[in-house]
């Protein structure tokens, strides 16, 4: 390799830490289920705008990794932002439950075309320049960022949607627009991409399809990774969002709520930076750990007790940061990467499949119920799951 791509390939690392960044400064992510109650939706027509997006993750996430696959996974990052632009602007001047579920379905799309691609582009990068073993670190580091990133973005979110929730949308809007410039910066890195007989996209798709679906029958191992780290996640994701509304409930303002979110974020930040450590003593055993300890935070919200859900909240935060990283590197060491950003994505598939199962089912109850006692349900639910789905990811 010549020494300009390999300076052009570490770049790529660098230019991936401000897109990560920039991209999670977003801040209509800590006040959009707030925005949507405003705007008169109820908790389970919340539910079922989430369930839209998923719905579309899961359809259109396995084809957008294959494109990036095979089309380069720069141009599929370039068109993320694009739809995630567009996404923003319907928000922006929407009250209507259609046109919320037109932009959830195209920013589904956004993060469907980025998911495989960043991690896939960051991963074959430093695979090229022979570092591939310093990844996980990079992840935690990548972590970290997100972390800080969103909480800032909490804290702005926070204070703006008080004032007006438009201000909050307008920004997220110029962020999404900024996101482009790390983009254009980056260099495709080198991978040996799938050779098909195929003319046509859909015949390359297909080829590639079921080469990845080879890839899966033959190691197992990455399916019962993907189907354990997709429900954890999933019960910490539904806790995150429908906390905004759960501590709303509560009393809490706007303000108080961003800053309970910051702390969430703090914690995020300490379990990203440690996972690498933690993973070294502890190996894929903290992934069990980590994971009995969010269902006991999740349980934790039926007391319905401000600053003990807070407390919970931020455990949960620390343990999920701690496990993303890990989870990361452990498939990436499995996938091989010409199918690299296609199996990342069907990751991805499997925790919409999750979210689409769990989040409107989860607000239609709330709406009933409360969701002091639907989150119980679900920390009970997640023990179950650890405890019996344990053994199959150290297989």
């Amino acid at each position: 390799m010549n020494k300009t791509l390999e300076a052009k390939l570490h770049k790529n690392i660098f230019l991936d830490y401000f897109h990560t960044f920039i991209t999670n400064l977003n801040m209509q992510s800590s006040i959009w289920v707030l925005y949507l109650a405003y705007c008169g939706m109820s908790l389970a027509q919340i539910g079922l705008l989430e369930g839209v997006y998923h719905i579309t993750s899961m359809i259109f996430e396995i084809p957008s990794g294959a494109l990036a696959d095979l089309l380069g996974r720069k141009k599929s990052m370039a068109v993320s932002k694009t739809c995630i632009a567009i996404s923003c602007l319907i928000m922006l001047y929407s009250r209507s439950f259609w046109l919320f579920a037109l932009s959830f379905f195209i920013q589904a799309l956004g993060n469907n075309f980025n998911s495989g691609s960043e991690e896939a582009l960051v991963y074959d990068s430093m695979k090229a320049i022979g570092e591939e073993e310093k990844y996980i670190t990079v992840c935690g580091r990548l972590n970290i960022l997100i972390e800080v990133a969103q909480g800032i973005a909490t804290v702005a979110g926070g204070v703006l949607a008080e004032y007006s929730f438009y201000w909050c949308y307008f920004a997220s809007l110029v962020i999404a627009l900024l996101a482009f410039l790390p983009v254009f910066g980056m260099t495709e890195a080198p991978f040996e991409k799938q050779q098909s007989v195929g003319n046509s996209i859909w015949e390359m798709l297909k080829d590639h399809f079921e080469t990845s679906i080879g890839v899966l029958k033959k190691d197992l191992r990455i399916l019962r990774i993907v189907v354990y780290f997709s429900a954890v996640f999933a019960a910490q994701t539904l806790l995150f969002f429908y906390g905004q509304q759960y501590f709303f409930d509560l009393g809490c303002n706007k303000i108080r709520i961003s800053l309970i979110m910051l702390q969430y974020s703090l914690f995020c930040c300490l379990g990203a930076y440690c996972s690498d450590k933690v993973f070294e003593k502890f190996g894929r055993r903290i992934a069990v750990i980590a994971s009995f300890f969010i269902a006991a935070a999740i349980a934790c919200f039926v007391f319905e007790t401000a600053w003990l859900s807070a407390v919970m909240l931020s455990a949960a935060g620390f343990c999920n940061s701690l496990l993303y990283p890990i989870q990361s590197s452990i498939l990436n060491g499995l996938i091989p990467s010409e199918q690299r950003a296609t199996l990342i994505s069907v990751n991805s598939m499997f925790f919409s499949v999750a979210m689409i199962l769990l989040f409107p089912v989860a607000g239609f109850l709330a709406d009933e119920m409360g969701l002091g006692k639907v989150l119980f349900g679900i920390g009970c639910l997640l023990v179950v799951f650890t405890f019996f789905w344990r053994k199959k990811i150290f297989d």
